[in-house]
């Protein structure tokens, strides 16, 4: 059984990658990973830690965010933006949008008998928005900075496969084991066994990359969103995605403090996802200098290398922004 989706020549010409990650939705697909018993090495151990550190209001909007089924719409918006914007949004949703998004989840899920009072208690809807606000920083809240970097990655591959291949390419190759494409359709085989057709008319879909998805999960209807896991064809940075950041090489970091270096990683977190050809063009050095470089800064923990195919693609680490950010500011590219 799978999930069909119809694409037309005017769906293929808007699909696109996600521009950034969607806060709500990764928190959704987190409670789900949270309440499930999957990759115990990958994730066991932030599971205990989240679990620990959860509170009474966490409690509450984790209660409506089952691990298998349907979760209020208004809890989950996909919208773009920092957390905060997009739990203000949350906080901003009708009463009449809560008793009809409410209503839809009870068709198919239980639902917590105090959630039947939300839309017309003011009081019992913060509690649950805090808790969701809470939720988030327990979960995904010291993550998110890497989360970002994670996604990022993510996003540089799919644009080389874009630009390489087609959307058709993209469609391809985002999560093979889940998603098939048979033009001009892709199927999506379902866990649940669902058997449906989906009819795009026009608007295309939105891919979205996502650290704790482990399927393919489509939002429906328009605007179409299917998540897939990031970074699939790179199984170490995916296991590694949650654990630390590595510590930097003592030997190393001292080696940034040459002018040229501090203008590659310049180069690097102005233009993420640059290779090496690129990285050196934009540094104004040889391509074999622009790659010793790029090796040092890699040791040292300030930028992360992504191989696609036989090309090496340049994106900072948080740790690498923060220097950048820090002292008398950034270099200028090209200085020597």
């Amino acid at each position: 059984m799978a999930y069909r989706i119809h694409f037309t020549l005017q769906d293929l010409a808007r699909t696109r990658v996600s521009e950034a990650a969607l806060p709500l939705l990764e928190l959704e697909l987190a409670v789900r990973a949270l309440q499930d018993r999957s990759q115990p090495t990958r994730l066991d151990a932030w599971r205990r830690q989240s679990r620990a550190a959860m509170s009474e209001q966490a409690r509450m909007a984790l209660s409506l965010m089952p691990a298998v089924g349907s979760t209020p719409d208004f809890l989950s918006p996909t919208q773009a933006g920092t957390p905060e914007e997009v739990l203000e949004h949350v906080r901003a949703t009708s009463r009449k949008q809560i008793q009809v998004d409410l209503a839809d989840v009870a068709m198919h899920n239980s639902v917590p008998a105090w959630a039947r009072h939300l839309a017309d208690d003011a009081s019992l809807f913060n509690e649950v928005c805090a808790g969701l606000s809470q939720l988030h920083g327990i979960l995904l809240g010291p993550l998110w900075p890497r989360l970002n970097t994670h996604f990022m990655a993510d996003r540089t591959v799919r644009s080389r496969q874009l630009l390489t291949g087609g959307v058709e390419e993209l469609l391809a190759r985002a999560n093979p084991r889940w998603i098939r494409w048979n033009p001009p359709v892709l199927e999506i085989r379902m866990i649940n066994g669902a058997d449906r057709d989906l009819h795009l008319e026009g608007e295309g879909v939105t891919l979205v990359p996502s650290a704790f998805c482990t399927r393919t999960i489509v939002i429906s209807p328009a605007p179409v969103f299917i998540t897939y896991p990031a970074l699939l064809d790179e199984p170490l940075r995916r296991f590694t995605a949650l654990a630390p950041d590595p510590t930097p090489s003592t030997a190393a970091v001292p080696a940034l403090l040459g002018r040229t270096r501090a203008s590659v990683l310049n180069a690097i977190a102005e233009h993420p996802g640059c290779s090496t050809k690129e990285l050196a063009t934009l540094a104004a050095i040889a391509p074999a200098s622009a790659s010793e470089h790029a090796t040092v800064l890699r040791e040292a923990g300030l930028i992360r290398t992504l191989r696609h195919r036989n090309t090496a693609l340049h994106s900072p680490t948080p740790l690498g922004m923060a220097l950048l950010n820090t002292g008398s500011g950034r270099f200028p590219v090209g200085s020597p």
